[in-house]
């Protein structure tokens, strides 16, 4: 079913739409979540809570990209999740993802937050815009979906160590942009 089709069930409260957004972004929207979390119950969990958010959302919204849309729901979700439960949890998942960051965020300083966070993605999205479509790849699917180094590399058909030393450079290449626009990190 075409998404517009699904975004038309939501629109006319139908709880097919539910059902048409699982059957066909259900693995999508797990092995995203998966990949932060690392938790059968916490994805399935986050899982569910998307569709509710999306039912909730639609109407009045009318995502133009609606597999995106259910991404950076899932995603948002995952990472509150993981920020929850991470006293209680070491290693692996989000906190390794955001570690290797680290150096191209710049730190909390205040109420102006939200407006630096917004311009700072704004930026970040500029500077992926600019990279070679291999790099921006590999970047998004460490970064954004959480992918083990070992899946990107066979997605990308290289090495392992080739993904590395993209994902060194381009991290490097972040960071620069960010201070040449003036972001203190």
């Amino acid at each position: 079913m075409e998404d517009s089709a699904i975004i038309d069930l939501y629109w006319s409260r139908d709880q097919r739409a539910i059902e048409e957004t699982a059957g066909k972004y259900g693995p999508f929207l797990e092995s995203l979540v998966w990949n932060i979390l690392r938790s059968r119950g916490d994805t399935e969990e986050c899982v569910n809570d998307t569709y509710l958010r999306a039912w909730n959302a639609i109407p009045p919204a009318r995502p133009a990209a609606f597999r995106a849309w259910l991404g950076r729901i899932a995603r948002n979700l995952s990472l509150d999740r993981w920020k929850a439960a991470r006293a209680q949890r070491r290693g692996g998942g989000a906190e390794v993802l955001l570690g290797e960051l680290e150096e191209c965020i710049p730190t909390p300083r205040g109420v102006e937050q939200q407006l630096e966070d917004q311009e700072i993605a704004s930026l970040i999205s500029a500077f992926l815009r600019r990279l070679p479509a291999e790099s921006r790849r590999v970047f998004l699917r460490r970064y954004w979906y959480g992918q083990d180094l070992k899946e990107i590399a066979a997605e990308q058909g290289c090495g392992v160590g080739k993904v590395k030393s993209s994902l060194f450079r381009t991290r490097k290449a972040l960071r620069n942009y960010l201070e040449e626009e003036g972001i203190e990190l």
